[in-house]
């Protein structure tokens, strides 16, 4: 293992699991409380647990970066889900970019936000 590889997949554990608590207070930020009332009762149940599905699964990729890394960078499991990982940051951020449409300053930080987490998972990777 390189000291960059342990690097970036530490940088990407606590990336992750900021991304997880970020998801946490959708609720709140989104007022989804008010917001999605006017959803149809499936609709607004399926964005839930979604959005909790996602949640659990960005956190189970911190775990794995944080607390698994010699499995991470040293098996051919560990570096097929690091690639998994990179690529679901990528689509995240080209989503960002053909959903969203990059119009203001806070799409383009979160556009650049969810490339960074891309390449923290390509890193090791590479190295």
């Amino acid at each position: 293992m390189n000291n960059l590889a342990e690097i970036s997949l530490f940088a990407g554990g606590v990336f992750n699991l900021g991304f997880a608590v970020f998801h946490l207070f959708f609720w709140k930020l989104f007022d989804w409380k008010k917001d999605l009332a006017s959803l149809t009762p499936i609709n607004r149940s399926v964005m839930q647990i979604l959005n909790l599905c996602l949640t659990f699964m960005i956190f189970v990729m911190s775990c794995v970066s944080l607390f698994m890394p010699r499995e991470m960078l040293t098996t051919n499991l560990g570096k097929s889900l690091l690639v998994a990982f990179a690529l679901f940051w990528f689509f995240r951020m080209l989503e960002q970019i053909f959903v969203f449409e990059v119009r203001g300053r806070l799409s383009v930080v979160f556009t650049l936000i969810f490339l960074l987490g891309s390449i923290f998972y390509i890193i090791p990777v590479i190295y």
